[in-house]
Parts: structure tokens; C-alpha cells; sequence
């Protein structure tokens, strides 16, 4: 009797003991704040192939793209080596994205960087990279008033998270950044002014208020967002009056508008 119970359990399946299984992917904040160390650390070694889940480190079947053209990662930005002197990233899990700002104040090599990546939500590979990088000419370009400002924000330049039973939805915090964009082009849209609100726009601060100095007859089109609605945030890169590559970066807070960083590149 035991030598048969014995050789039954020999020849019991693994899935039959309730052998573990393979854990399906899972694109949450610990694995975005991940992918976004990686992208900052590659920029730093400008090494390309540091990026994490990427299929190919050539970025052969990666969509790169800087300033809203198509480029390649060997010899655009990121495979220059920067020093780093401040970043701060969001983290879009619904979209599986996220969207990183970088400044560098390094002589010669002057630069403030907007970059989204996007993931695949099935295999969690990076798909897709497009990057802004602003550099001497471009609108208000001044990476250290831009360095300066960031920080007298918050603590060490980040954006707090907001508490749990405070925070807006992601269309809330959509919507008002397409309502800030969409008056450039219509003066009647109602705008979810914050106060006191903060724009920093290039080198320049502008406050109390952001409600200043908005253009009129100005399109802004073909939008792509990262929302964090943990940091009430959302980024949009579009096309600035149908052409200049841009980057708004919004913080809303109980609905409302309460801190814009933008960048422009200048054709």
C-alpha cells in the first residue's frame, strides 16, 4: 500500500501540487518610476542601451522621435552624455507612460528636456519614445533661472502626491489642461484658474496668477497626454500653433490650475 501511494506521488503533476505560475505583467507605479530611472540614467552614460525593456538596444523597433521628428537613439540626444542637475517624472499607469523632465545647466551642453515613453500594456515593452529638447534660441531658454524656479516650488524640485480622498480624476485633470490650451484659440472657454498660480515658461516665472499673457488665434494641436492623477498632473506634447513643438506641464489641484512648466522649441 505505502509503495503504491509512493509511486503515485512521484508522477503527480506540478500543476496538480499547485506549482507557481508565471505572474502576469503588471504596469504599476513601481514598475513606471522603474522605466524612468532607466531613461534618466541612459541620458546621463549617453548610453542608449541602458534603457530598460526595450526590445532592441539599437532601437530598431522603438518609434523615436526628437523635436516631432522621426530620429534615431544613436544619434540623437540620448546618446549624448549630460550632467544631470535635476529631474522629475510622472507616471501614467492607465496609459502605461510616463513623461520626464530634465535639466542640465553643463557648459555647452545646455539643455532643458521633456521626454514621454510609452509601453506596451501586454508585454510591457518600451514602444515608444518622443522627446523635446530645448536648448539656446528657443523660447525663454534659460536652464538655470529653470533649474532655480523648480526647486523654489517643493522639496528638492518634486511635485508632492496628493492625498488619496483629494485627488481629481484623470479626465478632471485633463480637461483643465485642454481648457488652458484650447484658449488660445477661443476666448470663451472657462479656464479652472487656481490661486495662486505658478507658470514657468522657459526661464521665466510668472505669479500670482497664470491667467497672463495668453496668446490669442493660436491652434494647438495633435495632443498626447500622460496623467498621473497621484501628483494631479497631466503632460501634453502638441503642436504649438500647428507647427513649434511643445510641452505643457500641468498641476491641478482640487480641479483647478496651480503650476504650468512649459517648453518651446523654435523652428
Amino acid at each position: 500500500m505505502m509503495k503504491h501511494l509512493l509511486t503515485t506521488l512521484l508522477f503527480v503533476t506540478p500543476l496538480a501540487l499547485g506549482a507557481p505560475t508565471a505572474r502576469a505583467a503588471t504596469c504599476d507605479r513601481d514598475f513606471l518610476k522603474a522605466q524612468a530611472a532607466s531613461y534618466v540614467a541612459a541620458q546621463k552614460a549617453g548610453t542608449p542601451s541602458l534603457l530598460t525593456n526595450s526590445s532592441s538596444s539599437s532601437g530598431s523597433t522603438i518609434s523615436y522621435t526628437q523635436n516631432f521628428k522621426t530620429a534615431t537613439l544613436t544619434t540623437g540626444i540620448l546618446s549624448t552624455p549630460l550632467r544631470i542637475d535635476h529631474n522629475r517624472s510622472i507616471y501614467d499607469t492607465t496609459q502605461c507612460a510616463t513623461y520626464t523632465e530634465l535639466i542640465s545647466t553643463e557648459p555647452n551642453k545646455q539643455h532643458v528636456i521633456g521626454t514621454q515613453l510609452r509601453f506596451s500594456p501586454e508585454t510591457l515593452t518600451l514602444s515608444k519614445i518622443e522627446t523635446i529638447v530645448t536648448s539656446k534660441g528657443d523660447w525663454l531658454f534659460d536652464p538655470s533661472a529653470t533649474l532655480m524656479y523648480s526647486f523654489q516650488e517643493s522639496s528638492q524640485g518634486l511635485w508632492d502626491d496628493i492625498p488619496l480622498a483629494k485627488r481629481d480624476t484623470r479626465a478632471v485633470i485633463q480637461a483643465a489642461g485642454d481648457a488652458y490650451l484650447d484658449l488660445f484659440n477661443n476666448k470663451s472657454v472657462k479656464v479652472p484658474w487656481g490661486t495662486p498660480c505658478a507658470r514657468l515658461e522657459g526661464g521665466t516665472y510668472i505669479q500670482p496668477s497664470c491667467n497672463v499673457g495668453v496668446p490669442s488665434g493660436i491652434r494647438n494641436v495633435n495632443r498626447r497626454y500622460v496623467v498621473d492623477e497621484v501628483v494631479g498632473t497631466v503632460d501634453v506634447f502638441f503642436d504649438f500653433a500647428g507647427a513649434e513643438p511643445d510641452s505643457h506641464e500641468f498641476r491641478v489641484e482640487g480641479g483647478r490650475l496651480r503650476l504650468v512648466h512649459t517648453m518651446t522649441v523654435m523652428k
